[in-house]
């Protein structure tokens, strides 16, 4: 279950009060405030707070207190102008606050991002869940063979189950053992009198990185934007991808003009060299450009060629 029943009341009480305020709110997210977003087997996302609107980044880039007194088309005109520079302030005026359940081997990618204010769940001070990430089967894939941190061919049949299992098998092992370590029943009084347990800070080293964390992540929506930039691509891992893919929806809600900006002129775009702007001046031109000709490593060359939908062979 992807929420325990302590924080189902917790948001049933948050959803059912209401507040007046005088700053902006935005009803779409207001829809989803408190609720949480189904991620993998058993995580979540939720929005918690915010502050700021479409409006707020346009007004910090004319630096004015009017608000409503612009047409829509002209916020959106400023903001793709913005994004397109890439004037990063007016967007830092917006903050929101998730509340994110996760692997923990998610949560340690993931914190790379150092962009943003995090409070984990502390395994030192409570007992982590007996929940862990289990992939489907259509994730389960090889080593890829031309990428040191990607994924290969996908995994079938007795293998996939095999894999399955001993996923399973070893998280099962490892709770066992921490809940051994810890020798505590629900309400804290030793299971076994006969030893006095392991302290929970040390017990926890004995879980394998697929259980689940939470935190709470409190970030600007310029870096969100980024974190969404390499975490929502293609080319991510699929596990941190979906709680960005999650979060894009949140985004939307949100923000709309910044979000319809963020998939024109990042999400949506490239990012060219200056040798690869010269290769497609130079096919626009008529010239026959191949990659020895071009100035470009094989990679690169494959890179561009596959961005422009061009013969690679050409």
């Amino acid at each position: 279950m992807p929420l325990s029943r302590e924080q189902q009341a917790e948001i049933a009480v948050a959803r059912g009060q209401t507040r007046e305020t005088r700053r902006a709110t935005v009803p779409a997210l207001e829809e989803i405030l408190y609720e949480a977003i189904p991620v993998l087997d058993h995580g979540f996302i939720r929005v918690v707070d915010y502050m700021g609107d479409d409006a707020a980044i346009v007004q910090a880039a004319r630096v004015s207190y009017g608000r409503g007194t612009k047409r829509v088309s002209e916020d959106q005109g400023l903001i793709n102008y913005l994004m397109r520079h890439r004037h990063t302030t007016p967007f830092e005026m917006c903050e929101i606050k998730y509340h994110v359940k996760l692997p923990i081997f998610v949560a340690r990618q993931w914190i790379r991002h150092r962009t943003a204010n995090v409070n984990e769940y502390s395994a030192r001070y409570s007992i982590l869940d007996n929940e862990f990430y289990v992939p489907a089967p259509d994730k389960l894939a090889t080593q890829a063979t031309t990428n040191r941190q990607g994924r290969g061919a996908v995994i079938a049949g007795a293998a996939a189950q095999r894999v399955l299992d001993l996923l399973r098998g070893d998280a099962e092992r490892a709770y066992a053992g921490y809940a051994e370590l810890l020798n505590e029943d629900a309400a804290g009084r030793p299971r076994d009198p006969s030893w006095p347990g392991l302290a929970r800070e040390l017990a926890r080293m004995n879980l394998s990185l697929n259980f689940y964390t939470q935190w709470y992540w409190k970030i600007d929506l310029y870096n969100l934007l980024h974190f969404l930039a390499l975490r929502a691509d293609p080319h991510a891992q699929y596990e941190i991808r979906a709680y960005a893919e999650a979060m894009l929806d949140t985004v939307k809600r949100w923000v709309p003009l910044a979000y319809e900006a963020f998939l024109e002129y990042r999400m949506n775009a490239a990012t060219i060299s200056a040798t690869g702007l010269q290769v497609i001046r130079r096919m626009l031109a008529g010239e026959r450009v191949d990659q020895p000709s071009s100035g470009l490593s094989a990679r690169e060359w494959r890179e561009l060629m596959a961005l422009i939908n061009a013969d690679a062979a050409s």
